[in-house]
């Protein structure tokens, strides 16, 4: 897979264009010379985190015939300097969704995105302890759970 990436302006503003021509637009924070017209690189990570979880709990769900209403994905981070750079060490990933859900069919789904099936997850687990929290229909299922598969 090729993803281009074209500069937009004379700091550091890129549109990254996938084969299937959807894009996204990207830039720096003003502190490195970007002036914020896109999501900075390391939020991309988190939000990929969240996309690819969330497929996976809506395909799972489905398949359970559970009935999702609304369905958030919150995804809060902890990084960490190293050297010249920084990693993610840290993640929480808030599933909240409402509806005509099993709350143990949901956390199952869950489990099986993050322990097993994302491979956004499988990736930064190498850097980052991932856990979740849980909220079906208001109530909290599962707060800073890790996953078990």
């Amino acid at each position: 897979m090729r993803i281009t990436l074209e500069r937009l302006n004379n700091a550091t503003h890129f549109r990254a264009r996938t084969p299937d021509d959807v894009s996204i637009e990207i830039d720096g924070s003003a502190d490195v010379g970007g002036m914020n017209l896109g999501i900075r690189p390391m939020q991309m990570l988190l939000a990929a985190l969240g996309g690819c979880s969330g497929i996976d709990v809506v395909m799972v769900l489905q398949k359970k015939r559970q009935k999702i209403d609304t369905f958030v994905i919150d995804v809060d981070g902890d990084r960490t300097s190293v050297e010249d750079h920084s990693v993610w060490t840290k993640i929480n990933v808030t599933f909240t969704l409402t509806g005509a859900i099993e709350p143990d069919k949901a956390r199952h789904a869950i489990d099986l995105s993050l322990g097993k099936y994302c491979s956004v997850a499988k990736t930064l687990e190498a850097f980052a302890v991932i856990t979740y929290t849980l909220v079906v229909n208001d109530a909290v299922i599962a707060d800073h759970a890790t996953a078990v598969v």
